[in-house]
């Protein structure tokens, strides 16, 4: 375990940005000045790391917006996906990328593994980080979300084991228990990202990443996103049609599910800018007691890189890691701010009281936004 201090340095942000072009004050200002040019090339170079599109943005920045770099880790790429904060101990817990492992059982995930990283906060800037040892049922663990006391994990599996979604609790040891592992029989392709509703039923979206990144066998489901009840076992297909799912969050309401599909980025690294880099609406819509995903309409498209990590703030505004870091659209599916960040941003998480952060590979960044802006479905 290490122990990390991080002194405070605020970042400037007074630069002109495309489209609105509105100029931040330093983080130590009282106040923001707007100003409206005219016009603005799209080439022209672009703020860091505020950009502001709509007027909308400046209230969910606050007054004194920063980005701080907390870790810069050159040895692997520790900081990738998952991103959950569990209030009650203040920990964040972060899944890295692929890790090369020369272990002899890792020929089931083609000599690769995947780490969990634990970090625990006593200050923004003051913090213990560890790594969870998790057992084997949790292999090549991917996108989680807060769940009961602990969180759940989307593990991807390997060409032996299974792979499901996996409950593990927040403290240590660490117990894991495994929640779901087929659907009817069926093995899961290599499930990405999770989400649970107020409900108690559990979302999750299942791309072919594994069978493609060559730790998982020959898919014999399509690219699906399911809903699990865990109360009655129930599990069923909501929404198909995609060529990578990825990324589910729900509006504050929970009356809207988002889901990215990524299918630009393939598992062997290809990219066709001709596929989808899209979040998709849908209303849910309930009959017989069930819910349903209907009215599928294009909410956005990312104009840099894929929409992988998705959640919506209080406001209803959605956020989205993307190829240039955390972009930002009202309920409307109007862009109405960003946050640049160097080599883009697969994932993130929310904090308490502004807080996020957001996910770089080998770097872990802290955002601070204004005071009311918060996770939906935190609860913090």
């Amino acid at each position: 375990m290490v122990r990390h201090t991080k002194l405070a340095a605020d970042q400037p942000t007074k630069r002109s940005v495309m489209a609105v072009c509105t100029l931040l004050g330093h983080p130590t200002s009282p106040r923001l000045t707007v100003s409206r040019p005219p016009l603005v090339s799209p080439n022209t170079p672009q703020v860091k790391p505020f950009l502001i599109y709509h007027d909308s943005f400046l209230h969910l920045l606050g007054p004194s917006p920063t980005l701080q770099l907390l870790i810069h880790d050159p040895r692997a790429p520790y900081f990738h996906e998952a991103g959950v904060f569990h209030p009650p101990t203040n920990t964040l817990f972060i899944t890295s990328n692929q890790l090369s492992d020369s272990s002899p059982e890792a020929f089931t995930t083609h000599n690769k593994t995947i780490v969990i990283t634990k970090i625990e906060f006593f200050s923004p800037t003051d913090f213990t980080r560890d790594k969870v040892r998790c057992p084997e049922r949790n292999y090549m663990a991917n996108g989680g979300t807060n769940y009961r006391d602990g969180l759940i994990m989307c593990a991807q599996g390997s060409l032996r084991e299974p792979s499901g979604l996996v409950y593990m609790e927040a403290k240590r040891p660490h117990k894991t228990t495994t929640l779901l592992n087929n659907y009817h029989s069926r093995p899961f392709n290599s499930p990405n990202d999770v989400v649970v509703h107020s409900d108690g039923s559990i979302w999750f979206t299942d791309p072919i990443y594994g069978y493609e990144q060559g730790f998982r066998p020959k898919p014999q489901l399509p690219q699906q996103v399911y809903r699990f009840d865990p109360s009655t076992g129930d599990i069923r297909v909501v929404a198909d049609g995609f060529g990578r799912p990825n990324g589910i969050c729900f509006s504050p309401a929970e009356d809207i599910a988002y889901i990215t599909d990524t299918d630009l980025i393939h598992g062997d690294g290809s990219r066709d800018l001709r596929r989808a880099a899209t979040i998709y609406a849908y209303s849910i819509f309930w009959e017989s007691d069930q819910p349903y995903l209907t009215n599928r309409r294009v909410f956005a498209y990312a104009d840099s890189g894929a929409p992988d990590g998705i959640k919506c703030d209080v406001f209803g505004n959605v956020y989205a890691g993307c190829g240039d870091g955390i972009n930002v659209w009202n309920s409307g599916g109007m862009l109405v701010g960003k946050i640049l960040i160097e080599g883009g941003c697969a994932n993130f998480c929310f904090g308490r009281n502004g807080e996020m952060w957001c996910f770089g590979e080998h770097k872990l960044w802290r955002v601070k936004l204004g005071e009311d802006t918060r996770g939906a479905l935190l609860g913090i």
